[in-house]
């Protein structure tokens, strides 16, 4: 299904896959908002974003490259779709992809999206022609603590998904709006990421966290065949943590045979304490791949 919908004077087309991609009957997981011209670009947003994330991005590379810009079920795209839930966005974004007929997409994803696009190179290494992960990681307790498994953190992501269950609006907006203090350094942008989570529902934002805890992509990232890059934000670590972090990074993509890996000096929010950064490490990473 397409819907088209004019902003400002442009033509943007939203996507919603059909019942037959998705499911007979069922909803999507995720919709989709395209403009630009050029080779595809998929952006994918992190946990309580919308695809409002990419804004900037999409802006920078409009005129350069298709950009497929993703809001996921329960984030302000469709409602909510319950469990399981990654796994779910991850094959509806393939068949999707394919379906639009993609040449070696290059899949960009911030923090969860970043874990998505991970994910994604790894089950269909055929179809992504690259992959960058702007704060995410194949498997995120690790990076806190090496010895981490989805065997070890099961209690504590049932835990999680608990207490998110049982927020309401109210206080899911309370408890983000601290974190998000921590993750973003500019009150402005703050207010702006906090506009997203007032559109999501805390029992998602709960099930994804405890997915991504019990999912360790690490050794399936192997599989992947197209270059990748990963960038980590040190900007909320204490100076004397950051070598110790930047080694949890690189530790993540250790089996991925074609990775790079770039620090920031930034938040969690990359694209938001500094697009410039961002915009350059894109652009070295296209400009090494095999012209599509």
């Amino acid at each position: 299904m397409r819907t088209f919908v004019r902003v400002a004077g442009a033509l943007f087309i939203v996507f919603g896959l059909s019942s037959a991609a998705a499911g007979q009957g069922s909803p999507s997981s995720f919709n989709v908002t395209v403009t630009g011209r050029g080779p595809a670009i998929v952006l994918i947003p992190g946990l309580l974003s919308t695809g409002e994330v990419w804004s900037s991005t999409v802006e920078r590379y409009q005129k350069q490259y298709t950009l497929h810009t993703v809001t996921l079920a329960g984030f302000g795209g469709p409602a909510p779709i319950g469990s399981p839930f990654l796994s779910r966005v991850r094959d509806e974004l393939i068949a999707y992809m394919r379906d639009q007929k993609m040449q070696k997409p290059i899949v960009i994803g911030h923090s969860l999206g970043g874990f998505i696009a991970f994910w994604i190179a790894a089950t269909a290494p055929d179809l992504v022609g690259g992959v960058i992960a702007v704060d995410g990681v194949p498997y995120l307790p690790a990076l806190g603590n090496p010895a981490a498994t989805p065997e070890t953190t099961t209690a504590m992501a049932k835990q999680v998904q608990t207490i998110y269950a049982s927020l309401s609006q109210e206080q899911l907006i309370a408890q983000s709006r601290m974190a998000m203090t921590t993750m973003i350094t500019a009150p402005a942008d703050v207010d702006r990421a906090m506009a997203w989570v007032a559109r999501a529902d805390a029992a998602t934002a709960g099930r994804a966290v405890a997915e991504m805890m019990l999912t360790d992509v690490r050794t399936e990232v192997a599989k992947i065949t197209a270059p990748a890059l990963l960038i980590g934000a040190l900007g909320s670590a204490p100076e004397p943590m950051r070598p110790t972090l930047e080694k949890a990074y690189r530790a993540q993509v250790a089996q991925l045979p074609a990775s790079t890996v770039k620090m920031a000096a930034t938040r969690h929010f990359i694209m938001l304490d500094d697009p410039s950064f961002l915009f350059a490490a894109i652009d070295e990473f296209v400009a090494s791949l095999p012209k599509r």
